[in-house]
């Protein structure tokens, strides 16, 4: 029997407060229908369908590279009636679940035993147990405990809302039935929608069996509402990805405090401090060490490298045993080659900096090639922009650049060549010399400094 997933996100998520469609709120710095999608994904099914609404057109831009179908929802009458717009698309044989695009933390495991569960022939429901059920569908019992239906909160009765048992809202129907189930609902409730719960009490009355599963941990069938629930839930997400990295090896100086946005490769002895935020393609060598409130944002960075604290790398490729920070920023299309060296308050763009070399503070050096065993000092600046283009800047192999230098591109210095400090270069220099460009110093004996005449004797005069 094959399986159809079809994914509710229609909604349009007022409590957010935001510009954007709820289901494109981001949780990892993905949008939440992308972790319900490649959840329901992994489950192999025949196809996923995802119910679009509100922003429809900006959700399919946004995520118009997933692999579903897209049915539309044009008008929002109800859970019941979101799933009946997907079901022309679903043959009567298939098994359909139903997720939710705001509920991104269901794991597979939950969501297969669900689907075995029903194995094809009944009606099977996630449920949790909660201490204030408010808000929820509760589920009701028969006095064999056999669930013979659903009541959502404002149609419950006060006994009925003691209950404790919530639905989810995630749940598996044969196709065949649940088209005619659907088919068969009213809308005679506070909301005047269209319930898919509705369907539980139909199959109670036409005998189809239903079972439930029971989430071990709430947050797997937790939605997010507003800003509050999608920060708690990143948590959650972030403490979950945290754990699994440090089964696998990675050494976390506090896992509450880590950010992984994207994706991480590390090799063994890795170790990550404190407020760390990892972006995009990330790979950390054997023995890399990052300090604490850093960002790294796809880069890679070689063996035995060392980032000290409060430095960003961003699209940057870093060699092995190199020494980067603090407060460094590699900003993208920097490559550094093995044992070089980026100091404090150092700002690199679009450089290849040589095996051994050395920027240890206060420069910028951008569209740049700098070659092995290269020293540049303090506040030196490629000036690489005439205002209207980039112009690069070439220095050669054990070069010497003195503090507060300015080296105006485009302009090469040469292997083995001395830059006196302060100076502006506006000229190539040759392998070997020594170039010096500064005002020529002026020392007066008897020099008296200006001052202040005070007001007193001015009025006097």
């Amino acid at each position: 029997m094959s399986l159809h997933i079809v994914i509710l996100a229609a909604g349009q998520g007022t409590r957010m407060k935001s510009r954007l469609p709820k289901v494109l709120q981001p949780l990892g710095d993905r949008p939440l229908l992308t972790h319900v999608v490649e959840t329901a994904l992994a489950l192999k099914p025949e196809r996923v369908h995802v119910v679009y609404g509100h922003g429809g057109d900006v959700v399919q831009d946004r995520l118009g590279y997933l692999d579903v179908q897209w049915v539309e929802q044009a008008e929002q009458k109800g859970t019941g009636h979101a799933v009946q717009q997907a079901m022309p698309e679903i043959p009567d044989e298939a098994q359909v679940l139903v997720l939710y695009g705001d509920v991104p933390l269901t794991s597979i495991e939950t969501l297969q035993y669900l689907v075995d569960e029903a194995a094809g022939r009944a009606v099977s429901l996630l449920t949790m147990t909660l201490d204030d059920p408010a808000g929820y569908g509760r589920i009701v019992r028969d006095d064999s405990a056999a669930i013979v239906g659903i009541v959502e909160q404002k149609d419950a009765t006060p006994a009925q809302q003691a209950i404790r048992e919530v639905n989810t809202g995630l749940l598996t129907c044969p196709a065949e039935r649940l088209r005619h189930w659907l088919a068969n609902l009213d809308n005679d409730n506070a909301q005047g929608e269209y319930y898919l719960t509705d369907v539980i009490a139909k199959a109670v009355h036409d005998d189809v069996p239903v079972v439930s599963v029971q989430v071990r941990d709430t947050w797997e069938a937790a939605g997010v509402n507003d800003k509050r629930q999608l920060a708690t839930l990143e948590r959650i997400f972030q403490q979950r990805q945290a754990e699994q990295l440090m089964m696998q090896g990675l050494t976390l100086k506090d896992p509450a405090r880590f950010d992984l946005r994207g994706s991480l490769e590390f090799g063994k002895d890795v170790i990550i401090d404190v407020n760390v935020v990892l972006e995009g393609q990330v790979k950390l060598a054997d023995g890399v060490h990052v300090g604490p409130n850093c960002v790294l944002r796809n880069c890679e960075l070689g063996e035995d490298t060392q980032v000290l604290e409060n430095s960003v790398i961003e699209h940057s490729r870093i060699g092995a045993n190199c020494h980067i920070g603090p407060f460094a920023r590699l900003r993208p299309d920097t490559v550094l080659a093995d044992k070089a060296r980026i100091g404090n308050f150092v700002e690199t763009k679009k450089a290849n900096i040589g095996p051994g070399s050395k920027i240890n503070h206060l420069s910028y050096v951008g569209d740049a090639e700098v070659g092995r065993d290269v020293n540049i000092g303090a506040g030196v600046i490629t000036c690489n922009y005439d205002g209207a283009y980039k112009h690069k800047t070439e220095i050669g192999d054990n070069v010497f650049v003195g503090s507060d230098v300015q080296l105006v591109a485009p302009v090469k210095v040469a292997e083995g060549a001395t830059i006196g400090a302060g100076s502006t270069i506006t000229k190539d220099v040759e392998a070997g010399q020594l170039a010096v460009s500064r005002a020529r110093q002026i020392s007066r004996d008897g020099w008296l400094r200006p001052s202040k005449v005070s007001k007193k004797n001015v009025d006097q005069e």
